[in-house]
């Protein structure tokens, strides 16, 4: 049980240190990534030999190391994440806005001559 946390460690510690190298600019502080790593591997390789039982240690390692990079995946950003932009397009045009009863900002709106006479 000990050789198992301890190799589950490593290959989550191997599979951190590899993803902070693969991807240095979408993943949070190097701190964060090297410890996220080995304690999702321990803590996969844990559950899994409790789960499995002695003797089933290639499983529990295969288990540590699905688990390390689930948790490492979570910790993605985009790339380069797009800005909003709020800017009204001076292109486009809308109708003004209407309130409640036909209200718009003028005040209130004039019925069209299809209506019939005033």
């Amino acid at each position: 049980m000990i050789w198992e946390a301890l190799g589950s460690t490593a290959i989550g510690l191997v599979l951190a240190h590899g993803a902070t190298r693969r991807y240095p600019g979408r993943l949070p502080d190097r701190r964060l990534v090297l410890s996220t790593g080995p304690v999702a591997a321990l803590l996969g390789g844990l559950i899994s030999g409790i789960v499995l039982g002695p003797g089933h240690t290639l499983v529990a390692l295969a288990c540590a190391l699905g688990v390390s990079a689930a948790l490492l995946s979570l910790l993605l950003r985009d790339e380069a994440p797009a800005r909003r932009q709020w800017r009204r397009d001076p292109l486009r045009t809308t109708p003004a806005p209407r309130g409640p009863a036909g209200l718009t900002r003028q005040g209130r709106a004039r019925p069209s001559a299809s209506y019939g006479p005033r």
